[in-house]
């Protein structure tokens, strides 16, 4: 892409090309007011470079269930369980799928999301199975500058909190505290405002 190509490309698309963790945080905001279809539009023209992101597919799939696509949003729910067995978000969003679709026809069969069945059983196998590296302790301290290492902006987190998001942020890591509030939109869709006010005081000390 040239540097007139960027210049033309939909603002959008200059968030998502700059930031994706900005993108995404404004796409969890559309879905959390009800505004699916922005976020579907928005979401669409990358939907075939993020087949393995959790937090792309999770997206895309609230969306599609806003619009009441079901099958649409199962498909990709179930993608992020393929993707994260052990983030629960999406088990959760699937399990309340299948609520609302039995709720709204009785005679849907159950056999609908046995791909969510197999994956559990599949995780418990490798987990009974599972046996954690060996590792040798000494008595060697870990040295200061180790201990003051900081995280990498792109390491996982596991477990979002506002705590850590607070923390992040008293410690000026600006990016880190955005990428959990963006990851609490999702958990917590009802502090969306709260959490959105958040991103937006710390992309002003970016």
């Amino acid at each position: 892409m040239t540097f007139s190509d960027y210049d033309s490309a939909p603002a959008n698309e200059h968030a998502m090309m700059s930031d994706p963790h900005l993108f995404f945080a404004e796409v969890s905001l559309d879905i959390s007011r009800g505004r699916c279809e922005s976020g579907i539009e928005k979401l669409q023209p990358y939907i075939d470079h993020f087949p393995d992101s959790y937090l792309f597919c999770l997206l895309y799939a609230k969306a599609q269930r806003g619009l009441e696509n079901y099958a649409l949003a199962g498909e990709y729910l179930r993608k992020c369980c393929t993707i994260a067995p052990a983030n629960q978000v999406a088990w959760q969003e699937l399990v309340e799928l299948q609520a609302i679709i039995a709720a709204q026809d009785p005679g849907t069969p159950e056999t609908m999301f046995d791909p969510v069945t197999d994956e559990l059983e599949k995780l418990t196998a490798a987990l009974m199975e599972f046996e954690p590296v060996k590792t040798t302790e000494n008595a060697d301290p870990t040295p200061l500058l180790e201990q003051k290492q900081p995280f990498s902006d792109d390491m996982a987190i596991a477990v979002p909190t506002e705590t850590l998001a607070t923390l992040f942020t008293a410690q000026g890591a600006y990016k880190k505290a955005i990428r959990i509030y963006t990851m609490l939109i999702l958990l917590k869709p009802q502090n969306a405002e709260h959490y959105q006010q958040e991103i937006d005081s710390l992309l002003e000390r970016l």
